[in-house]
């Protein structure tokens, strides 16, 4: 099912002659993996940074480190701040206009602890792109594998949402 939802957003990538820049944190490179899965992907995806540790989110995504010392990384603010880091950091990078990239980010805890005093379950999914920013809280059952697979599905559907 992931496949077929990041082939949709492959296409409304395409279609609208958008590219994609990736932050991603709980779900380690899975996000990426899932849009690489389908053919055409090279045309749109700019590349991921998975930042896993808190002090990466900082120092790779351009995360303010006073926001990450006072909320902690599951924070809707930070999920934000790394789509946007995202999208700046790899379309400089790469030499493409900022302007015509989506970043999407995702950060919460897949479990099987609490972090920053949120729960098990507690996911933030940013979209930063032409059209302004999204940002998303969800709460979500499961263990970490479940949590991880349904964090990327959610960050595809918002983002493909974002374009169309």
């Amino acid at each position: 099912m992931t496949k077929f939802l990041a082939a949709d957003l492959v296409s409304a990538l395409t279609a609208k002659g958008l590219h994609l820049a990736i932050g991603e944190s709980l779900t380690g490179g899975l996000l990426s993996a899932s849009v690489v899965e389908v053919a055409g992907a090279s045309q749109v995806l700019l590349g991921s940074i998975v930042a896993y540790d808190t002090a990466l989110k900082s120092a790779l995504l351009g995360v303010d480190h006073n926001l990450l010392s006072r909320r902690g990384a599951v924070d809707a603010e930070v999920a934000a701040q790394m789509a946007a880091g995202a999208r700046t950091r790899l379309s400089t990078a790469a030499a493409v206009e900022a302007s015509q990239t989506l970043g999407l980010a995702c950060t919460g805890v897949a479990g099987p602890n609490e972090q920053d005093g949120k729960s098990v379950g507690t996911v933030f999914i940013a979209v930063v792109g032409p059209s302004g920013v999204i940002v998303r809280e969800f709460h979500f059952e499961g263990d970490r594998e479940q949590i991880r697979t349904e964090t990327v599905r959610q960050a595809i559907e918002l983002a493909t949402a974002a374009i169309i």
